[in-house]
């Protein structure tokens, strides 16, 4: 029996090899009905817009200035996100230790998620709360002194406040560790929830730790509780993470895949990190995510309310077309930061074709 010959539905509870709760998540029925899910942009750049300080932790204006977090999660919805993140990116216990709140991972988390929840129900259509969970910040053992066993229940931890929090669905990105990867999938379990992971593709194709787009493909189908969907990420600019998402679809997986690049390329101007990208070519980036084979798709760093307005337009009144090539995207968006992906694919890929609308 060919999964491809079922009803999607069918085909994605198989996946995540939990009938019950997958079939009654807000996620996964969107996942079965729509085409294409339009997720947030940027949690970082749009605090900063709103104050936040370099060195400050975003996690405690859950807190401190919840009205703000509400207008972070509402200004993605109402520029036509159907799925946002909450601010808990950097809310597990290892990254608090910098601000001297560790004791508070769980407590900060279950905040941005009643932040969101509240802001999520207030719409007549549906809106999915994703409970962002980052990376821990320490290096994997052997190489560092992060055990498995403590990095799952860091995860679990923050698993566990965002699911009291009201989060549809918890969120894994910017990873790089394969090893990091893992451990989160399994602290999901124990929280009993549902789950995406993306990682962050920003050193020539490949995470930090020197993973492949195949790579990645192939570890997360060998989970013993894999995402509903995975993907990429952050990482360089948007028409790297499309290189990216080509080497997802090549592996042939029926899992659905997110894209969430950044808005071009940052540029430092006047004492502050700006982003490149358009409103207008973020619209690009988001049709051809979608041609490429992305369902999931969002934008990262940079990435405002006026972009993802843009982008909601695009997706909605361009029709689909055929997967675009490495030379569609960059004429489109932009030349590749690197000649290849890691792949062996796409050596002879152009690596600085002219930009259009930079």
């Amino acid at each position: 029996m060919h999964l491809r010959a079922e009803p999607v539905w069918w085909h994605i509870c198989v996946l995540t090899k939990n009938w019950t709760a997958q079939m009654t998540n807000a996620f996964t029925k969107m996942l079965a009905t729509r085409d294409w899910i339009l997720a947030d942009g940027a949690t970082g750049t749009n605090l900063f817009n709103m104050g936040l300080q370099s060195g400050d932790a975003p996690e405690m204006w859950n807190d401190q200035h919840p009205d703000r977090i509400k207008r972070l999660y509402t200004e993605a919805v109402d520029a036509g996100s159907d799925l946002f993140l909450t601010n808990s990116f950097g809310g597990n216990a290892a990254r608090l230790k910098l601000h001297g709140a560790q004791g508070r991972a769980r407590e900060l988390s279950r905040i941005s998620a009643e932040i969101g929840r509240d802001v999520a129900d207030r719409y007549d259509r549906p809106v999915i709360v994703a409970g962002s969970v980052g990376p821990t910040g320490e290096i994997m053992a052997p190489m560092g002194a992060l055990t498995h066993e403590l990095a799952v229940e860091i995860f679990h931890e923050q698993a566990e406040g965002l699911k009291e929090g009201g989060a549809d669905v918890l969120w894994l990105e910017t990873i790089s560790a394969p090893e990091e990867y893992k451990a989160a999938a399994e602290a999901f379990k124990l929280a009993d929830m549902p789950w995406c992971g993306t990682m962050s593709f920003d050193t020539a194709g490949r995470t930090m730790m020197g993973v492949t787009s195949s790579d990645m493909a192939a570890m997360v189908e060998k989970l013993g509780n894999p995402p509903l969907a995975y993907g990429a990420n952050c990482g360089v600019g948007a028409s790297d993470l499309l290189r990216t998402i080509l080497g997802f679809v090549a592996q042939g997986s029926e899992r659905p895949i997110i894209a969430k690049g950044n808005a071009g390329i940052p540029k430092y101007h006047d004492g502050h990190i700006h982003y490149d990208g358009t409103p207008d070519l973020m619209a690009d980036y988001a049709v051809l995510a979608r041609d490429a084979g992305a369902t999931i798709i969002g934008g990262c760093c940079g990435t405002m309310p006026e972009h993802l307005s843009k982008m909601r337009a695009a997706l909605e009144s361009r029709p689909r077309g055929p997967r675009p090539t490495l030379d569609q995207i960059t004429e489109a968006l932009g030349g590749f930061s690197s000649g290849g992906d890691g792949t062996g694919d796409d050596t002879a890929a152009p690596r600085r074709p002219r930009r259009r609308r930079a």
